[in-house]
């Protein structure tokens, strides 16, 4: 089972929230997950991202992979 950290869409229409996830890469985007760490809402400035970012490392070390979207939003943190 490969892992990766992906946003799962949430919200309602025209107004999504996103939430940075734990998933097995074979699940659907808004499918099951493994651990929620965090959320992001994209309509807000910098106050709309919250991270918890030692279960992010966490999960860096046991080998998840990141999107290009998340490895781009923990970047900026």
């Amino acid at each position: 089972m490969s892992t990766v950290i992906r946003l799962s869409r949430c919200g309602s229409k025209g107004n999504p929230f996103y939430r940075v996830v734990v998933a097995d890469s074979s699940c659907s985007r808004d499918g099951k997950f493994i651990e929620k760490l965090g959320t992001f809402r994209p309509s807000a400035d910098k106050k709309g991202l919250d991270l918890n970012k030692e279960r992010i490392d966490y999960w860096l070390n046991v080998g998840a992979k990141p999107s290009k979207t998340v490895a781009s939003l923990v970047k900026s943190i």
